[in-house]
């Protein structure tokens, strides 16, 4: 879902992955997701104002992805009017349901301080339930706030724990901060170029320029070490 806030940036184009790995799973689909479904069809052809009418009724009848995806639009003014107070009780609804992504993206809205008092220690809570169950964006956040000591003390072999999780799960960031603390070692970290190397080569692959040139600095490097 395109939007003003980036902490909800991904809520519609996001909502057809839930979808297919959630309902279609499961055989045939129930009414409700029938009709988030059609909501969704719906918000991509650009017809907000009906997307947002049936996201509406599909949350009222349960739909996690519903509740996540019309909270987004009314935190955002799509469809309608912003009603920002609307919006946080049906973001806070779909993360008490246990959508992680939207406990992800709750926890985000306390960390940014946005349409919230900023609140790291909430925001902490929150991105601690999502990478529980393995949402990737929430091990990243989580790896960051233990890396900074905010929202929670200072802990950087938490950190680690979080970063390489996050980097096992495609982050391209993770991948590189993984690379960085097995280049260094320390932090119950043991130093090894190799892996370091490989966590580098994962980052370079998608894109990033700065692990590229790691990359190739610890290749060098290995190369240089190795018996004559």
């Amino acid at each position: 879902m395109k939007s003003a806030w980036r902490g909800g940036a991904v809520a519609v184009t996001a909502a057809l992955c839930f979808l297919g790995g959630g309902a279609y799973a499961q055989g045939a689909l129930k009414a409700t997701d029938l009709a988030t479904q059609n909501a969704v069809a719906d918000y991509n052809a650009g017809n907000f104002v009906a997307a947002r009418s049936e996201f509406r009724r599909a949350a009222e009848k349960g739909s996690r992805l519903a509740e996540f995806n019309y909270a987004m639009m009314l935190l955002n003014g799509e469809g309608g009017a912003a009603d920002v107070d609307e919006g946080k009780k049906w973001l806070r609804r779909a993360a008490d349901a246990n959508m992680t992504h939207a406990q992800y993206v709750y926890g985000k809205m306390y960390d940014d301080g946005q349409f919230v008092e900023k609140d790291p220690a909430e925001a902490h809570r929150w991105f601690l339930r999502a990478a529980s169950q393995g949402h990737v964006q929430a091990e990243l956040a989580l790896a960051n706030q233990f890396l900074d000591g905010r929202g929670t003390a200072r802990d950087n072999t938490q950190a680690f724990a979080w970063y390489k999780k996050a980097a096992q799960g495609g982050d391209m960031t993770a991948q590189y901060v993984a690379g960085s603390f097995y280049e260094r070692g320390g932090d119950g970290v043991e130093r090894n170029l190799n892996v370091a190397r490989a966590y580098y080569a994962a980052a370079a692959a998608q894109g990033d320029p700065a692990a590229k040139l790691k990359y190739q600095q610890l290749s060098a490097e290995l190369e240089r070490q190795k018996p004559q």
